[in-house]
């Protein structure tokens, strides 16, 4: 990798859809980040995974040269047999047979080359993206109720909001620099609420006036209730209602039934927290309902996005500053996904396919052979495509369906069987591209050059400040030059990712004039220079618009230009039946998707090392699953093994897993392998936080723990977890064998043998085994019958730390540190590495604010993504007083005299 010296370069970062800018600089001793100060998403701000982005930027793992069936060639050779392929199906079998499956982390001069190839050369909509299972039903939310997919607001909604509502929304974790913006408004205006709705207490609840635990599922019975409330009180805007929407009457009787007294029943919320709620949103016209993924993955998702939307339109809370529906993406360029036609019911620039004009629009514009005529498979469909053999050549672009689909062993068993498989990607090895006939090498961020745009419609710029390793390039550049093989050439013909988004923003202008909501034609025909030095920039930009936010004042996008109000009924609950209980899918604070990127930072590994089982309480109990055990979750559809977490967060037959780890770093790990298929009609999204499984306890023999230098061979091992630690890598493992010989296993299994130091105790069924090179620790292997009881954080420090003596030697087989350096327990603070016992002496000593610990120890002073979880520390602790002070009085009381 090329990192000799270079100017800071402006860019943006490719995690969640906030659009955060960064500030890269790389140099001889690698790349530091920094936020941009002056990016209108984030003014500075970045969460934990924003700010560990250099240490995510190296060669480990990278693809770099293109194959053929495992071999390296020529990329004329790789290039020419997916024309070959592709060319050949579509000819023998129709454009249908052919199909890309895209991605959200693709910049949209990728993503618009790409929907271009396939549905104006190609001539089928077979082109869909994993932006599916994230904002699928929040676009079909929004065209059924504005005639299009537009989003109303802008940050800055946010903090001039008096009321925010958020729904489905872990914020603090999943969008953690919003979360903030939100936090630092209210603190400076105490007198904001905020709402959280949604089945577990995470870390958004910290910030929360008042949280709503409804039932999953069941979010369309509150926005229900609550349209019915509104309805009767002074909050209704009749004058709005009358000039730029229709249907309030079939939507008002769809919730006459929507009383106070069936909303508590269907969500299991308590009557007067509902009342609370209702009275709030009615006394309150500054409110914001910000949605995300509990609203989206579902199968009655677009629902719930209207039911939300109707009551904004019922008040007329829409497009004016503080206030409307807000639907949050969760991927760097979900939205310019959208903008191009990504996905497979769309064309470019928000047109789309079923629409005849549209149609010709965009083909004439092209000057394309055809034209996409109907919409393609959507992403599950697509893969139940492949199963029936219907699909004969498919291209995976910077994505890994085989982890991040629902049923998993299906969809890769899909990949196994589709007769060519073509996988652009960075990295050499994902559950995806093993199986992949082809494999191109693509460029990185920090290597890639064009555009993304954010939640609140942003396009920001991001850029190039390494130089592409090996021979990846641009996925645009693949994209034209596979066109360019199969003869079009001509139409492919750019070379700068400039000219490609040039003629996008020229496209977007073609017969609009204001009739469709996304047009960017007012930076068509930008200089080279001027493209390099956009800065980041809110659409719609054209000649006489200036919508910063949409629908004050009507406008809608619908034939009559009117929205649409759309009647809803709350679904049947999904409920824990026969022993099985519902399963949540999700994401957690450090890591992202299938950890491709962050799985290579020490630091984001910290946190939440391993895959584990958030399970209430009273449902561990019943089987007999102890805190820190390993539990088995199956299904008819497979198996996962995760850790348990035993915490009332989550509601009795409920359990909750994240979704971020696969074959290369866990054993049992990949829980979408127990997600049904089932989508929502409308949207096609998938269900992702509503299935059905049994947990058991996972009946290990033994457990360990090992640090080593090198990665371990873990083939055969009952179970086995794997992070990234300071100069080497940490494993949780363990067995449901017996361990005769922990020696032998060391040596034979673990790779840990020859001289080492050693600790048997067979009684006990523990042992402790280190392996020194000189001053140096190479490995240490730590086994007991129950979870071993060693500090992650003390240990995974000691792969760089000097064993100059043997007392510190012996410290490693004692399995803790001495009594100089005190153990600083669970990393809490990713950003400084501060710990949870660090943090608690803290609280002990007399800091009880999370300001007061970040003066204290540091931590939380940063990105604040860990904040949410410092003040959940402090109320515990006052809690805990607050208990032993009253345990105190009553034994004082009845001190006899």
């Amino acid at each position: 990798m090329d990192v000799g010296v270079r100017p800071p370069v402006s860019t943006t970062c490719p995690y969640c859809g906030v659009g955060c800018g960064v500030i890269a600089r790389a140099s001889g001793l690698g790349v530091s980040i920094e936020g941009d100060v002056t990016h209108p998403a984030n003014f500075g701000r970045l969460c934990s995974k924003g700010s560990a982005l250099g240490e995510t930027v190296g060669l480990e793992d990278r693809l770099l040269y293109p194959e053929m069936n495992g071999i390296r060639v020529k990329w004329d050779a790789a290039l020419d047999r997916v024309a070959s392929e592709f060319s050949s199906a579509a000819e023998t079998y129709g454009p249908d047979s052919v199909a890309f499956y895209v991605s959200g982390q693709l910049l949209t001069e990728d993503y618009y080359v790409a929907n271009k190839l396939m549905k104006g050369y190609i001539g089928s909509a077979n082109i869909d993206t994993n932006s599916r299972l994230c904002m699928a039903s929040s676009v079909a939310g929004h065209k059924r109720a504005f005639g299009s997919d537009t989003v109303p607001g802008t940050y800055e909604d946010l903090e001039d909001a008096d009321l925010i509502v958020l729904v489905g929304s872990n914020l603090a974790w999943c969008h953690p620099v919003l979360f903030q913006r939100i936090a630092a408004a209210k603190e400076k205006r105490p007198e904001m609420r905020v709402v959280l709705i949604d089945p577990r207490r995470t870390a958004t609840a910290e910030l929360a006036d008042l949280h709503l635990a409804a039932r999953s599922d069941s979010d369309i019975a509150i926005f229900n209730g609550l349209l019915r409330h509104l309805a009767r009180s002074e909050a209704v805007d009749l004058g709005y209602i009358s000039d730029h929407t229709t249907g309030l009457d079939d939507a008002l009787k769809t919730v006459r039934g929507a009383t106070l007294d069936w909303v508590v029943e269907e969500t299991g919320v308590p009557a007067e927290d509902v009342q609370t709620f209702f009275d709030w949103v009615t006394d309150t016209e500054r409110t914001v309902t910000v949605y995300s993924q509990g609203v989206n993955q579902s199968a009655t998702g677009t629902d719930t996005v209207n039911s939300i939307i109707n009551t904004h339109l019922l008040t007329g809370r829409i497009g004016r500053p503080g206030m409307g529906p807000f639907s949050v993406t969760g991927q760097p360029n979900a939205m310019g996904g959208r903008e191009v036609g990504g996905l497979a019911n769309m064309l470019a620039c928000h047109m789309e396919i079923a629409n005849a004009d549209h149609r010709d629009i965009v083909q004439g514009f092209w000057q394309s052979p055809t034209i996409a005529a109907k919409q393609g498979l959507k992403a599950v469909d697509l893969f139940d495509a492949i199963h029936e053999g219907k699909i004969k050549a498919l291209w995976v672009m910077a994505t890994n369906p085989a982890d991040s689909m629902p049923n998993g062993n299906a969809v890769e068993a899909a990949l196994q069987k589709v007769p060519f498989l073509v996988v652009s990607d960075v990295v050499s090895d994902t559950d995806t591209l093993r199986h992949a006939d082809v494999k191109l090498p693509a460029a990185a961020w920090g290597e890639k050059d064009g555009t993304v745009t954010n939640s609140e419609r942003r396009i920001s710029r991001q850029r190039a400040f390494l130089t592409m390793p090996g021979e990846a390039r641009a996925d645009w550049r693949i994209i034209c030059d596979v066109a360019a093989r199969m003869g079009h050439g001509h139409a492919f013909a750019f070379d700068t990712a400039a000219e490609v988004f040039d003629e996008f923003a020229e496209l977007s202008g073609v017969e609009n004039d204001g009739a469709r909501d996304f047009d960017i034609s007012g930076l068509a025909g930008m200089s080279a220079s001027e493209y390099e030095s956009l800065d980041p920039t809110q659409w719609p930009v054209a000649p006489g618009r200036d919508d910063e936010r949409f629908f004050a004042n009507g406008g809608f996008f619908t034939p009559d230009r009117k929205a649409r109000f759309i009647p809803v009924s709350a679904p049947d609950q999904i409920k824990p039946r026969d022993g099985r209980l519902v399963l949540n899918t999700g994401r957690v604070r450090d890591h992202w998707h299938t950890m491709t990127r962050t799985a290579r930072s020490a630091r984001l590994s910290a946190h939440l090392a391993e895959p584990f089982l958030e399970i209430h309480p009273r449902d561990a109990r019943a089987r007999g699953i102890e805190p820190a055990s390993l539990v088995e979750l199956k299904n008819d559809l497979g198996r996962a093994v995760a850790r348990a977490l035993v915490t009332d967060r989550v509601a009795p037959g409920t359990v909750f897993m994240p979704m971020h780890w696969t074959d290369q770093t866990s054993g049992g790990g990949r829980v979408d392998k127990l997600v049904a298929p089932i989508t929502d009609p409308t949207s096609g999204q998938p269900a992702l936080k509503s299935s059905s499984v049994t947990v058991s306890k996972f009946e290990a023999a033994w457990y360990g723990f090992c640090v080593s230098r090198e990665r371990i061979d873990t083939t055969d091992l009952s179970y086995w977890a794997l992070s990234k630690v300071n100069n080497g890598f940490a494993f949780e493992i363990a067995g449901l064998d017996p361990m005769a010989d922990p020696l032998r296993f060391a040596e034979e299994k673990m790779g840990i043998g020859g001289n080492v130091m050693s600790a048997l105790d067979n009684a006990q069924g523990a042992a402790q085994i280190a392996k020194f090179d000189g001053e140096g620790l190479v490995a240490a292997l730590f086994i007991a019958r129950d979870p071993v009881a060693v500090s992650r954080k003390w240990a995974g420090d000691l792969l760089s730390a000097r064993f100059d003596d043997q007392r510190k030697r012996l410290e490693v087989l004692a399995g803790r540190p001495r009594g100089d350096a005190p153990d600083p327990g669970p990393t809490i603070c990713a950003c400084f590495g501060v710990g949870a016992k660090t943090i608690a002496t803290a609280i002990a000593g007399g800091c009880n604010t999370v300001d007061a610990i970040g003066a204290s120890v540091s931590a939380g002073t940063n990105c604040g993504s860990c904040r949410s979880e410092i003040a959940r520390m402090i109320a515990n602790q006052k809690t805990q007083e607050e208990s032993d002070e009253r345990v105190s009085a009553r034994r004082h009381a009845t001190q006899p005299v």
